[in-house]
């Protein structure tokens, strides 16, 4: 077993505890989607009460860290270098429509840093996480970038416009936070999104660096308007290269 921090610890047990929700949440989309009332209200209930939980489960043990939130926006408590970033469910358009693939991602903020990061598939039982200097991991297997350097044999993802845009073998999975993940594993070669959200992509960004991949600079960026280039370093050049457009 590979010894993880304390934070790091309270991440995945406060995204475990959420997902039970999550799941039975799921379950019961197929019978709503028949109903009047809809599923879009539904979802946006199970949002909440998800971001609820991680929120309650993380303050448990660290009362005074800060958050920012997809629901909520910034919650300031006292300690402001230390802030959860957390999105209670990436992926939300494949969950209203029944379609397994969402993730559940937290961040952990230190001295404007990004220190530990989870992105955790409920469905598919897949708890990708990092911490800086310590590697990345999937069900506590270390993960590695593809080293795949010729671009042709690649696959990349993006959101509609990057899809559009690329001639690159190109996948729209409708869910950064796992675009990333995949990364990471090795599933996908790289990942380019713009004008992106830090909470779809705090976690994700620290896994690929942390499985030796390449992400740029998002400090550059506001916290919900981010271009986002992340890659194994065999093929960041000829990525970026594609990209010049973009």
């Amino acid at each position: 077993m590979i010894s993880i921090s304390s934070n790091l610890n309270l991440m995945i047990k406060a995204a475990e505890k959420a997902s039970k929700s999550v799941i039975r949440d799921f379950g019961e989309l197929e019978k709503l989607q028949v109903s009047k009332k809809g599923p879009r209200d539904f979802v946006t209930k199970t949002d909440k009460h998800v971001e609820n939980i991680l929120i309650e489960e993380l303050s448990k043990a660290k009362k005074n860290f800060s958050f920012l939130s997809e629901e909520v926006g910034k919650i300031e408590n006292k300690d402001k270098e230390n802030i959860w970033i957390i999105d209670p469910i990436d992926g939300t358009t494949n969950f209203l429509h029944g379609i397994p693939h969402f993730a559940i991602c937290i961040a952990l903020k230190s001295q404007k840093e990004i220190i530990s990061g989870l992105v955790f598939d409920p469905i598919k039982d897949e708890m990708f996480y990092a911490e800086k200097n310590k590697g990345a991991y999937l069900n506590n297997q270390r993960l590695r970038v593809s080293n795949k350097n010729l671009i042709d044999e690649c696959l990349f993802s993006s959101n509609h416009e990057g899809v559009k845009f690329s001639n690159l073998n190109m996948r729209y999975s409708g869910c950064a936070a796992l675009d990333l993940a995949y990364v990471a594993s090795g599933r996908f070669d790289g990942y380019f999104h713009n004008k992106i959200n830090i909470w779809d992509v705090a976690a994700g960004a620290l896994l690929v660096k942390e499985a030796g991949g390449i992400v740029n600079d998002l400090d550059k960026f506001n916290t919900n308007n981010i271009d986002i280039r992340a890659s194994s370093g065999a093929i960041n050049d000829k990525m970026l290269e594609n990209l010049k457009n973009f």
